[in-house]
């Protein structure tokens, strides 16, 4: 029972409010556009039992690691071909521009849902933000990284870099991460007795920038709302261009693929030890997997909405649809995809457990 409440309850709560945003996103737009949306199913045919409003069928379906929404006139994971009959309101009768909205709305939701929990939680929590000081205080060391190995300790004092004078940590930052792998020189203070010695910032393999190990003093500050959403939607860019760098050095193979990969059971696990570390950690986690969820949703792949759009921009530069028997064959070899990714993913996760 303690493992159900600390793993698979956070874990199963998340993803299905992850999974409901996701595809609340797809069920809104395609009503604003007059698309009749048949179906709102939370997890992958078959169809296990739901509720029938108005004209969708509300449902919980077998496969649990995800869902969707069936538009009517569409091709996709239900690998349903009735009621193509051309009706205004099926998602084929409508312009390219508004099917192609109703189909990137659910990644865009993942990231507003992100954005959202990251401002949110900013207002409730407040920031920390160097403590304004000149010079600026060393907050913390980090251990095993340069400046530590040159002596460098909490409460020290940089005074300057390279002869520049330091005014405020931005200063710091700015100087040091443009200089990955170059040697500069720093000068510091510590109790009115100076130092200076050389360091050679390791470079940040994500961000590829100059590092040495270094925090600020910190001080708390209440944010109001607008800055709060500001900092919700900076953190959400700023995360996602993270990812896709971590996605790049996977594809590229200078991260291992059963390093890189993980799948529920291995989400599960973080969750539950995120759990544990408060509610603040627990929102943050979900706002990580939500943007995790929409890049992933974009990949090309049939069967995803990435593999949707690409059938867009076929028929854009076709200049008329795809046919439906092509459609079916290119969703057939998306959930193929799909499924031997997640018997991998399973795998690899147990696997990991057992080593």
């Amino acid at each position: 029972m303690d493992f159900v409440l600390t793993y698979i309850l956070p874990f199963a709560v998340i993803l299905g409010v992850l999974v409901l945003v996701h595809e609340f996103g797809h069920f809104i737009l395609a009503k604003l556009v007059g698309i009749r949306v048949e179906r709102f199913s939370i997890g992958f045919p078959p169809r296990l039992f739901g509720k029938q409003i108005g004209d969708t069928d509300y449902c919980i379906s077998a496969v649990p690691l995800g869902g969707y929404v069936k538009m009517s006139g569409m091709i996709d994971e239900s690998m349903d071909q009735e009621g193509l009959k051309g009706e205004p309101w099926e998602f084929m009768s409508k312009p390219l521009w508004a099917r192609f909205l109703a189909i990137v709305a659910g990644p865009g939701f993942n990231f507003l849902f992100a954005a959202f929990v990251f401002a949110g939680t900013m207002m409730y929590t407040g920031m920390e933000v160097p403590l304004k000081s000149n010079p600026p205080v060393v907050g913390a060391v980090v251990e095993d990284h340069p400046a530590a190995e040159i002596g460098l300790q909490k409460g020290d004092r940089i005074v300057s870099i390279e002869g520049e004078s330091i005014d405020e940590w931005t200063d710091i930052v700015n100087i040091i991460h443009k200089a990955p792998n170059q040697e500069i020189s720093i000068q510091w203070e510590r109790k009115g007795e100076m130092f200076q010695k050389s360091v050679v910032p390791k470079e940040d393999a994500f961000r590829k920038v100059g590092l040495i190990g270094i925090e600020p003093l910190m001080q708390h500050k209440d944010v109001g709302f607008f800055p709060a959403v500001g900092y919700g939607f900076k953190s959400t860019a700023n995360l996602t261009g993270l990812m896709l760098r971590s996605f790049g050095m996977l594809f590229s193979g200078k991260v291992s693929v059963k390093e890189g990969l993980g799948g529920p059971i291995r989400i599960a696990q973080m969750t539950g030890e995120t759990a544990r570390a408060g509610l603040t950690s627990l929102l943050g986690f979900a706002a990580l997997l939500s943007i995790n969820l929409g890049l992933i949703n974009l990949f090309p792949i049939p069967a995803l909405d990435g593999g949707h759009l690409v059938l867009l921009g076929a028929e854009a530069v076709m200049r008329k649809p795809v046919s439906t028997k092509a459609k079916l064959i290119f969703q057939q070899i998306g959930m193929a995809i799909i499924f031997a990714l997640m018997i991998f993913v399973f795998f690899n996760d147990i696997m990991r457990i057992v080593s």
